[in-house]
């Protein structure tokens, strides 16, 4: 009887054994199980830190390159802009030139045509009245008159002098004549016709002044 109280008494201790050794294996198993539970959470926060500093540094580096592009592109459309500008301040002052150019050509060649009118004007001054229907006489004025018209819409004409107040802008004094007709510091006479080229003196009248 005592033996087998013994042996149910060691069954019952094994059994206990047995329990707290599979108790043990199973607290081992979870805390394994755990420990790779915590193990993959902390690689998964790692691989996600990594990939977010890797991507804040490929947008960084992206933002960097964009930067450097625009700069780039900012510095080339300056250069274009500057270059346009000093190609429209070239283009002005050239055209500048031309024309200033084709005033001192043109004044040149109107300077030279002056004594032409001048001869014209005493020919025509010197035909006599029953001359006046010679056709030399005829073909003389009408000359002449094509001549002035030409002058014209070149922008010549004739500067007004007699019974104007002399203007030493527009007129040269050679000689003074008392005039019953104009009053003192007016132009009574004019000894040679002057000339007005555009919004310029061609050639200055030469006039008497009444003193």
């Amino acid at each position: 009887m005592a033996n087998k109280k013994k042996n149910a008494k060691s069954k019952t201790e094994n059994k206990n054994i047995n329990e707290e050794a599979v108790k043990e294996e199973l607290n081992k198993e979870v805390a394994s199980e755990k420990e790779e539970e915590v193990k993959e959470e902390v690689k998964a926060e790692d691989n996600a830190a990594t990939e977010a500093e890797e991507t804040s540094a490929s947008e960084d580096a992206a933002e960097s390159k964009k930067t450097k592009e625009q700069e780039k592109i900012e510095e080339l459309e300056d250069r274009v802009k500057r270059q346009l500008a000093e190609f429209e301040n070239f283009r002005k002052r050239t055209d500048k030139e031309k024309e200033q150019m084709f005033e001192t050509g043109a004044r040149s060649v109107l300077e030279k045509i002056l004594p032409v009118v001048d001869n014209f004007e005493r020919g025509i001054a010197n035909i006599k009245p029953e001359d006046e229907e010679d056709p030399h006489a005829a073909g003389m004025k009408m000359i002449y008159k094509q001549l002035m018209t030409e002058l014209e819409k070149l922008e010549v004409k004739p500067i007004e002098a007699v019974g104007c107040e002399f203007n030493p802008d527009f007129h040269n004094a050679i000689m003074q004549e008392a005039s019953d007709e104009y009053e003192s510091g007016f132009v009574s006479k004019e000894l040679q016709k002057g000339y007005m080229y555009r919004d310029t003196v061609l050639r200055h009248s030469m006039v008497a002044v009444v003193p």
